[in-house]
């Protein structure tokens, strides 16, 4: 069955112009079930039936997979099977009755006005790295974009003048405006620090290590990960809570859904309304802390 993962990820990567962490994650879930599938004496997708694929989804279970994982896993199922059905012609999906178990929906964790804004001042000094950070860290939670898109942008898809940035994720284009503060911090990465971190060799990435080389994840992890240490902030931080801080920021300050749903790049609104939904708890929690006769 290796043959077949390896066609579905190649037809996503080529014909569908998935993202790289979303190929990632479909052959992930798709190893795990070829396991399985071997240590049940299957080796091809046309072995595999309604009645096997509803075993694997109760392994999973039974071995305490959370239910998030388990969603994801079917979804990934799902994806292969009616790619195999495509191509070689099968009348019946054996993944098409697979049911995903009921996710309750979590509040994301976000930072607080102040939170940001004491993280967004850490970055001190002026060496090529801190202008970097700084700069980083501004565009960040000025636009809301993933951190995958943050580290792909190059030099074209910002436009200083206007005040906006182009950048590509799910398979969509969006133009992002972003404000005055980072505005400055980028123009002062652009003049100060730039060129020093890139040094004698060619680069079209905005953001660079200091080889001279396009930023990684992981390296932007630690950056951002260590100014929320200097920053005293307790929670577990990552680059998408400054992506869901950006957006409940902009709704508990009046911005309309559709707007967040466009600039985050959400496909589906009902995945921008639970920064809507944390508005309205936020609201009832202030309520039944201060109203006299709650």
């Amino acid at each position: 069955m290796k043959c077949e993962i390896q066609e579905f990820i190649d037809y996503l990567h080529n014909t569908r112009g998935t993202s790289k962490n979303t190929e990632v994650s479909y052959e992930r879930d798709l190893k795990k079930l070829e396991q399985y599938l071997t240590e049940e004496g299957i080796g091809t997708g046309e072995q595999v039936t309604s009645t096997v694929l509803n075993s694997y989804v109760l392994y999973m279970e039974r071995r305490n997979f959370a239910a998030s994982s388990i969603s994801r896993s079917i979804a990934s199922i799902r994806a292969f099977f009616q790619f195999l059905c495509q191509k070689n012609g099968w009348k019946e999906n054996p993944a098409e009755k697979l049911k995903a178990p009921k996710i309750e929906k979590k509040l994301p964790d976000i930072l607080t006005i102040e939170e940001v804004d004491l993280l967004l001042r850490q970055p001190k000094g002026n060496t090529a790295k801190g202008i970097r950070d700084k700069a980083m860290l501004e565009l960040l939670y000025a636009t809301g974009i993933r951190v995958s898109e943050l580290i792909s942008l190059k030099i074209n898809n910002i436009n200083l003048r206007l005040g906006y940035l182009t950048c590509s994720g799910g398979g969509r284009e969006r133009v992002i405006p972003f404000g005055t503060t980072a505005r400055q911090a980028l123009e002062n990465y652009l003049v100060k620090s730039r060129e020093q971190l890139l040094g004698e060799g060619k680069s079209d990435f905005l953001f660079l290590n200091c080889s001279g080389k396009s930023m990684s994840r992981q390296g932007f992890w630690k950056v951002l990960k260590g100014y929320a240490a200097s920053a005293g902030i307790q929670q577990d931080i990552t680059p998408h809570t400054l992506r869901h801080s950006f957006a409940a920021h902009l709704v508990q300050n009046g911005a309309d859904l559709k707007s967040v749903q466009e600039m985050m790049g959400h496909s589906d609104i009902s995945t921008t309304q639970i920064y809507m939904n944390m508005n309205i708890h936020k609201i009832r929690d202030v309520y039944m802390k201060a109203h006299p006769r709650k």
